[in-house]
This record gives structure tokens, C-alpha cells and sequence, in this order.
């Protein structure tokens, strides 16, 4: 026999406008919660502020992965030409830094490129095939074209379910619903 376990993932606000859907989002932030997303059709000036989003780690993970790549690139062209296998060609200085620019440099690119796309993922939870707000249809029909929602999570210390609804309603949202995660399907067998 199957059977499906769900449970609660959080309170669900939708707005119609930008402006209230900002406000709401200060609001929401200003009451003490802190477990929120806020979800929009289109980027909007102002929504990191209100939620109260720190700066992202990936400038600085770009730029140490552009760090080691240019110093992997100029270290082993040293590596080589000073110590692996030296050639003194015309009498020139074994370590000749002009020739490394071009390969140090392509290397930098590389380490920084690579470092900034896989270090957003990881810092974005990326991939994520599957998330409880796909679970509302409202929120799978509109998310992407008109409407701007706001989920207050479960896990945040503040929550309650009543209470969070009615806040959400007390900021004029159009329509409020509970998210349900579902972990699929139990088989319950005889122990």
C-alpha cells in the first residue's frame, strides 16, 4: 500500500502590483521574519534591501579563482623554464616574465569563469529540480508573468500558521494558501 507523507512548508502571499509587493516584503522582514523567499516575474529594484539579503561571496570567489588560475599558469611556466627544462636561448634570463603574459592571462580568465559558475551554484543550492511552492497552482501559473509572491517558510522561528496567514492578509494580499512539501510515495510494510 502507498501512501504519500506531507507536510507543511509554509504560508503563501500573492500580490498583483510591484509596490505592494515591496511593501510587503519590507513588512514581512520588519515583523522579525526571517525564513522568507520573495518571488518575482521580473527583477525588481529594491527586493534584496527588503528582504535584508547579504552581499554575495561570489565577486570574491571570482576573484580568487582568477588569483590561483593566473598563478598556476605563471608557476608552471616558471616551473618549467627555470627548473624542469631550461634552455638558455640568445643569452636571455631564464625566467622571461614578458613570454608568460599571454598564457598567465588566459589562465586567469579560466580560473575566474570557472570559479563564478560553479561557486553561484553551490551558493544558489543549484541544481534544484524540485521546490514545495510548485506544489500551489496558483504560484506555477502566474509566478512567471503577472503576480509576486511572498513565502513565509515554517521553519522560521516566528511562524504559525494563522498568524502568518493573517499577516499576509493584513498586507493586502489578493489570495493566501498554505505549501505543502510532499516527500512522495511510503510503502508501509509489516515490521
Amino acid at each position: 500500500m502507498e501512501q504519500h507523507r506531507s507536510h507543511l512548508y509554509g504560508v503563501m502571499g500573492e500580490f498583483e502590483n510591484a509596490k505592494h509587493f515591496l511593501h510587503a516584503v519590507a513588512k514581512v522582514r520588519d515583523a522579525g521574519y526571517r525564513n522568507m523567499d520573495a518571488y518575482a516575474p521580473f527583477p525588481l529594484e529594491g527586493l534584496s534591501e527588503a528582504m535584508g539579503l547579504r552581499r554575495s561571496w561570489v565577486p570574491l570567489v571570482t576573484l580568487l579563482g582568477g588569483l590561483g588560475g593566473g598563478l598556476t599558469g605563471f608557476g608552471f611556466q616558471y616551473w618549467v623554464n627555470v627548473f624542469a627544462y631550461p634552455m638558455n636561448i640568445a643569452g636571455r634570463p631564464l625566467n622571461s616574465w614578458p613570454a608568460f603574459i599571454p598564457v598567465t592571462f588566459e589562465l586567469t580568465i579560466l580560473g575566474a569563469a570557472t570559479f563564478a559558475v560553479f561557486g553561484m551554484l553551490a551558493m544558489n543550492k543549484l541544481p534544484h529540480p524540485y521546490h514545495p511552492v510548485f506544489n500551489v497552482a496558483r504560484f506555477a501559473a502566474r509566478a512567471s508573468t503577472d503576480r509576486f509572491f511572498i513565502c513565509i517558510e515554517a521553519t522560521d522561528p516566528k511562524f504559525s500558521v494563522a498568524e502568518s496567514a493573517r499577516f499576509l492578509q493584513s498586507l493586502e494580499a489578493v489570495h493566501v494558501t498554505e505549501v505543502i512539501e510532499e516527500d512522495g510515495p511510503l510503502e508501509h510494510g509489516h515490521a
